[in-house]
Order: C-alpha cells, then sequence, then structure tokens
C-alpha cells in the first residue's frame, strides 16, 4: 500500500509531520492507518513551549495509545480544537482537517528532519 506523503512537509522517525510554511502539525496517512480510528486527541494549551522532539500530546485509538512528538522547537500558536469532538478528522484528513497544532518554530530545526523522500523509504 503506498501512503500519501506530501513532497512540501518534514517528518519525524515517530511519523509526525511540521509544513514549514505554515508551522501546522500532525501526523501522516502512515500513522493514522497503523492506529486505526482515532478516538481521542490530547494536546497542548497555546503558548506553551515546545522543544524539538519534546511529547506534546497523546492520540488514542480502539487499538493504542501513542505519544506525539514535536518536530521543531517553538512556541504553539494554535490548538484544532476540533479534534476534540471529532478525532476522527485525523484518519479522515491527516494532512487537511486532521492537523493537530501550529507552532511558530526555529527553522533551523527542519535541518534534522525527514524530507518526503527519505520518509517514505523508512515506511516502505
Amino acid at each position: 500500500m503506498s501512503f500519501e506523503t506530501p513532497d512540501d512537509l518534514y517528518y519525524l522517525e515517530s511519523h509526525e509531520w511540521i509544513d514549514p510554511s505554515t508551522g501546522k502539525v500532525g501526523i501522516t496517512e502512515f500513522a493514522q492507518d497503523e492506529l486505526g480510528d482515532v478516538v481521542f486527541v490530547e494536546l497542548p494549551e497555546e503558548s506553551e513551549e515546545l522543544s524539538q522532539e519534546d511529547e506534546f500530546g497523546v492520540i488514542e485509538s480502539i487499538k493504542a495509545v501513542s505519544d506525539l512528538y514535536s518536530p521543531a522547537s517553538g512556541t504553539v500558536t494554535a490548538v484544532n480544537e476540533t479534534l476534540f469532538d471529532q478525532p476522527e478528522l485525523v484518519n479522515d484528513d491527516p494532512f487537511g482537517d486532521g492537523w493537530m497544532l501550529e507552532l511558530e518554530f526555529d527553522e533551523g530545526d527542519l535541518d534534522a528532519l525527514l524530507s518526503a523522500e527519505e520518509y517514505r523509504d523508512q515506511i516502505e
């Protein structure tokens, strides 16, 4: 099975992504597929400070509970509160409506992340 892996995003080995143009963060299509039906998402507060690879929340599915990790250091500027009532958006649209938070982040941190091609190699 081939998973969507947008070329304009950067990825952590733990399956989180960050959009360098907006600072939006979420989990990949591969990750949501592995988890199964998402039933709960715990996210940080706005204005919380995160360091790269810090745990920022928890995602729970019918199969597993997983920690979520920040792809970059920075300040949380927005949280997708829609996920509190509709966590299934992570399954339906992991790169769109299923985004989790927005970061004002240190662009130097992108150097430590995987490109789309490197991430595809990891999950194949």
